[in-house]
């Protein structure tokens, strides 16, 4: 954990090129005084923003977060050529020296640093009280956010909120799951009686986001671990919130998924967006987003294979448009030779939706990852009013068949509240395939054993037990031994 305060100051320094967090650093220097004013707090924001989208280094716009959750049904990666790294993931044989884990969790800490500056020091900024609000209001949502990544994927974890040094950090010890989710209530709570109701600017946080990204925190806080039950209450009411005043947060489904995909995809902002990073590709390495592009593309069309999905998650996909706008499952070579699926290197179909430019093969772009959709806050709320209250309301239906028949499927009617769990658990794997919601969704209803059992043949076997959650990286144990591992 030493080395998080050490990064701390390196975070705060780090500025980018675009003006979505990313800002042109040429004269601004950041000294003792930084925290005193408001452009120091706006640049120690930017500098909080960036180690989560620093693209393959820290936080999550590379195939890191893919691998990290590729013990899920809806992601493996190719079984040779240079993936034992991810591999390892898919096989539940994950090292605590797989660099892979190391991006996220140090990705979070340093922002998690960066937040704590904030917090700590705004109170002596002067200047318009509405600027300092949004900006602090942020660094909270930045933190809950960070710390809701670290709960789910190490479980006990550091609980660090203070930015004064003290050499007892360097041993300090796990907290439990329970204290880091009240934590992030707090955190997220705090955000909400400060942001503005929209974002500011493109890869923003708002107040909508924040109550969004609460009722996920609920919705989960009722599953493993915690299996809090009266939390999907607060899941249900904490999501209707955001529906019924979605024209004031600026929130709305696309009307269609090409739309959506091509929006994302190109980087242009769209009100399906609850909170997302917005990278640029044409600025550094490192302010870009490889996630789209290469890394989603087969080695026919000169991608990388990093990921794509099981062959069952694929056939047990309901036909439709968002199949279609979802995979891609027939490549064209270089020659314009065209090769079918089942025919290619690895024999698995691909995302779709994570191409660039109608597929060019580029691993710098500036694609938005959206981490929250619309559509997220609509299955949760049908879920967890379907669990709080055991019967399924006609908010519910709505809030499920608007997803549906974007997809071209039926509405859904008529189902006990047992069986439109189950649709609404399914309609989650389908919308969000290969967005980071999937792994999470079968860790808190303790299904990995379950899902992992019907694997098809041709996929990578698993070696170890199936767990639910990663080691500490390696590095981090070394300088605390203290710490542990999973």
């Amino acid at each position: 954990m030493k080395k998080i305060y050490v990064i701390a100051a390196i975070a705060l320094l780090s500025l980018g090129c675009k003006k979505t967090l990313i800002e042109n650093p040429k004269g601004q220097v950041l000294g003792s005084n930084a925290l005193s004013t408001i452009p120091g707090l706006q640049a120690a924001l930017t500098g909080t923003y960036k180690p989560l989208m620093e693209d393959f280094v820290s936080g999550f716009t590379s195939a890191a977060t893919d691998a990290i959750l590729m013990g899920s049904d809806d992601l493996t990666t190719n079984p040779g050529s240079n993936k034992q790294e991810l591999r390892e993931f898919d096989q539940f044989n994950v090292s605590a020296l797989n660099s892979n884990l190391s991006q996220i969790w140090n990705g979070c800490y340093k922002s998690i640093q960066g937040s704590n500056n904030i917090i700590s020091n705004y109170k002596q900024v002067p200047g318009d009280a509405a600027i300092i609000n949004q900006i602090v209001g942020e660094a909270y949502f930045l933190r809950g956010f960070s710390y809701y990544w670290l709960v789910r994927l190490w479980g006990s974890v550091p609980l660090v909120t203070s930015a004064v040094y003290d050499p007892a950090i360097l041993n300090i010890s796990r907290s439990a799951a329970v204290d880091i989710y009240k934590q992030i209530e707090s955190d997220l709570t705090a955000a909400q009686g400060l942001m503005q109701n929209k974002k500011t600017e493109d890869g923003r946080a708002s107040k909508g986001a924040a109550i969004a990204l609460l009722a996920d925190v609920y919705l989960t806080e009722g599953g493993w671990p915690l299996n809090d039950q009266s939390k999907f209450a607060l899941a249900a009411s904490t999501a209707k919130s955001v529906m019924d005043n979605k024209g004031t947060y600026g929130f709305d489904l696309a009307s269609d998924l090409p739309t959506l995909w091509a929006k994302l995809s190109s980087g242009t902002n769209i009100s399906e967006e609850v909170f997302a990073f917005h990278s640029c590709g044409n600025c550094n390495a490192l302010t870009s987003n490889s996630i789209f592009g290469n890394s989603s593309m087969p080695t026919e069309e000169n991608g990388w294979d990093d990921y794509f999905c099981e062959i069952n998650f694929f056939n047990n996909y309901p036909a439709g448009i968002r199949k279609d706008v979802t995979f891609h499952t027939q490549f064209i070579k270089p020659d314009g030779s065209v090769v079918a699926w089942q025919n290619s290197s690895t024999k698995h179909p691909y995302y779709g939706k994570f191409r660039v430019n109608g597929g060019e093969a580029i691993y710098s772009t500036s694609a938005t990852l959206a981490m929250i959709r619309y559509a997220h806050v609509l299955l949760i709320y049908a879920e967890a009013q379907a669990r709080s209250e055991g019967t399924v309301n006609s908010d519910s239906y709505a809030a499920v068949n608007a997803i549906r028949s974007r997809a071209g499927l039926p509405n859904l009617s008529g189902l006990s509240s047992a069986n439109f769990i189950n649709a609404v658990i399914d309609e989650r794997s389908w919308e969000f395939a290969g967005e980071t919601t999937r792994w999470f969704d079968l860790v808190r209803l303790q299904l990995l054993d379950q899902v992992n059992a019907k694997r098809n043949p041709g996929e990578i076997p698993i070696i170890g037990p199936i767990k639910y959650l990663m080691p500490i990286p390696n590095s981090d144990v070394l300088l605390n031994p203290g710490l542990g591992n999973n």
